[in-house]
């Protein structure tokens, strides 16, 4: 009876963790240095297709430990965001506190290749709930890649046709 009874209370104990692990890629003719600005300006997320605004002031310099906050373009309650590990030109690595029971890991990595820039933008959930948000995110989390390398393209090419016009201005 009592070999029944230690088996049910330690089946009660196990606590169900899901882990979804989700990487996307995308190549860019922008350079790494260019990839790179926009990522670590967090103050910037424009161009993000889940974040609205942030606390942060422009031109701060993330740091591991950081903590800021985020108001997404659902909810208007902030999320706190958590930067872990940042090596300069590489990788930015950041968790995002939202909700207990899920824990929110992103990282962007940026490598030169031989065909150009390529970013890798990588989503772990963790937790019970993990399912139930990834249900939610998931539309919008293979849009994070593009959208970020469509931001940095367009700006090199507002940049060049700028300096085009006023090349032009001053030659004729």
């Amino acid at each position: 009876m009592q070999g029944w009874l230690s088996k049910f209370i330690n089946r009660k104990r196990r606590q169900v963790c899901v882990s979804l692990v989700r990487s996307y890629g995308e190549i860019s003719s922008a350079s790494v240095d260019e990839i790179w600005h926009k990522v670590v300006d967090l103050a910037d997320v424009s161009w993000h297709p889940l974040f609205k605004s942030t606390n942060l002031p422009y031109g701060l310099v993330p740091k591991p430990g950081l903590i800021y906050q985020v108001v997404t373009r659902f909810s208007p309650i902030p999320i706190r965001v958590f930067v872990e590990r940042v090596n300069p030109r590489e990788l930015l690595s950041v968790r995002i506190l939202a909700v207990p029971g899920v824990e929110e890991r992103i990282s962007y990595k940026i490598e030169s290749t031989v065909c150009g820039s390529c970013l890798s933008y990588s989503v772990t959930l963790r937790g019970w709930l993990s399912p139930l948000v990834w249900s939610f995110s998931r539309p919008y989390a293979h849009k994070v890649a593009r959208a970020l390398i469509e931001a940095v393209e367009e700006a090199a090419i507002t940049a060049v046709s700028g300096k085009r016009k006023s090349m032009q201005s001053e030659f004729f």
